[in-house]
């Protein structure tokens, strides 16, 4: 008899791969993935450290699972991911019904966690053992058969940004060989996958030497587009020191890479950049824009912003919401600064809570104006969408454009799986709707 294990994702992108491939792996044990919580025999939280509050988060939703299981036998509570790197043996003091805390560069070691847990025993394992990790996740099929799947190609950071946790709870940057990302390529599209979005926290800084050759980011790219059954390649995250020129070549060059560059900034005061150790400058990243809007104008931009970082002045301020201005970024994400624990920034003075609030909502005004007024760029034109799925009981289709805009339309013939023209009717922020163009459809 199987046994059910279910895990939630909490987090980036690398969190829901790192999560697919626990499932891989917990499957040579007997589990079998559930989305019933109420009758598990394995519960996992992979959690993320990036946003304000994250640790409460964790203990919060122990504490549901708890009381799911207050009159019955509870599972194995696994808490993984960077919060458990971070935490690690506070965790497991803290709260006792949790059984087993592992960081993200345990994942190998997982299976036997489980098979030699004993109840009563608490387990901490939280080494960084990236190349082990990988060797053994190498050696083990990727079983995701979504439409649009992730493929870690590099994880941690030596960037050590004042603000940022990634170096310590992903460790340093480390790249995965060559083939080995390509095997997996391999397998993902023999399982049905058509587009396929390059992984890391430094995703462009992706660096693997052998014999005389050095691979980059532009190597992949360019080896996954002579693959027919794919059909788009994305990247993120990426960083601005590592943009080169064979990476913005490959926006010439490459048909399948979609001209969506998610390029973070944080700000648009050089002051700033230097207080959050960025290592770039404004003039730097706009260097970059402009190279990449000359290759190909079709290319649009997103980012990511630290609004009221320590220090930052108004004119600070004003200097980031000009270049909002000037770049017109149509998909951002943008926070208050939030301290992190056991990073230089979490000792800084923070600027008062009213003052962040008004900038934070001064520029999501333009943000979000600049992201609609790009939506409503599509209205009464076709678009073209991969399709991922249908919405359960809504008889729609849900897939992404080029500029990865959620598209929902009317369901029709089996559409899954492939590239259809979709004429626009309306749109809101975050979303396109319309119907499939009568006599402009294509599937590929």
């Amino acid at each position: 008899m199987s046994k059910k294990i279910f895990i939630k994702t909490l987090g980036c992108q690398m969190n829901e791969y790192d999560s697919n491939r626990i499932y891989d792996s917990v499957k040579r044990l007997g589990f079998e993935k559930s989305q019933d919580q109420n009758n598990l025999d394995c519960y996992v939280l992979n959690t993320c450290h990036i946003r304000d509050k994250a640790k409460e988060k964790v203990y919060h939703d122990i504490g549901r699972v708890k009381k799911l299981y207050k009159e019955k036998n509870k599972p194995i509570i696994v808490v993984a991911g960077c919060v458990a790197q971070a935490e690690n043996q506070e965790m497991l003091s803290r709260e006792p019904y949790i059984d087993i805390v592992i960081g993200p560069q345990s994942y190998h070691k997982i299976n036997e966690k489980l098979k030699n847990f004993i109840k009563g025993n608490k387990i901490e394992e939280t080494e960084f053992d990236t190349v082990s990790k990988f060797n053994y996740f190498d050696n083990l099929e990727n079983e995701n058969n979504k439409i649009s799947s992730y493929l870690t190609i590099q994880e941690g950071c030596d960037k050590f940004c004042s603000f940022c946790v990634v170096p310590y709870t992903r460790g340093p940057e480390y790249s995965r060989p060559f083939n080995k990302i390509i095997s997996e390529a391999e397998k993902l599209i023999k399982n049905g996958t058509k587009e396929i979005i390059l992984l890391g926290q430094n995703v462009n800084a992706y660096s693997f030497k052998e014999k005389t050759k050095d691979y980059r980011i532009s190597d992949l790219i360019n080896k996954l587009e002579t693959y027919s059954e794919l059909k788009r390649i994305r990247y993120t995250t990426s960083h601005p020191r590592d943009m080169t020129d064979d990476l913005i070549e490959c926006y010439l060059t490459s048909k399948k890479l979609m001209p969506l560059v998610h390029l973070p900034i944080q700000s648009g005061s050089n002051k700033i950049l230097k207080l959050m150790n960025r290592k770039h400058t404004v003039e730097k990243y706009i260097e970059i824009y402009e190279k990449l809007i000359k290759i190909n104008p079709k290319i649009e931009f997103s980012s990511d912003f630290i609004i009221a970082y320590p220090g930052e002045t108004e004119n600070d301020f004003n200097e980031t919401l000009n270049l909002v201005k000037k770049i017109r970024f149509i998909n951002s994400f943008s926070f208050i600064f939030s301290p992190r624990p056991g990073t230089v920034a979490s000792n800084l003075d923070q600027i008062d809570n009213k003052i962040a609030k008004e900038r934070l909502l001064k520029i999501q005004e333009y943000l979000f104006k600049f992201q609609l007024k790009k939506n409503e760029s599509f209205i009464n034109k076709s678009v073209d969408v991969l399709v991922e799925n249908e919405i359960v009981g809504q008889n729609k289709l849900f897939g992404r454009n080029q500029y990865m805009n959620s598209v929902i339309f009317e369901n029709g013939k089996n559409f899954i799986g492939k590239n259809v023209n979709i004429k626009i009717e309306h749109v809101n922020q975050n979303s396109l709707f319309g119907k499939i163009a009568k006599n402009n459809m294509r599937a590929a």
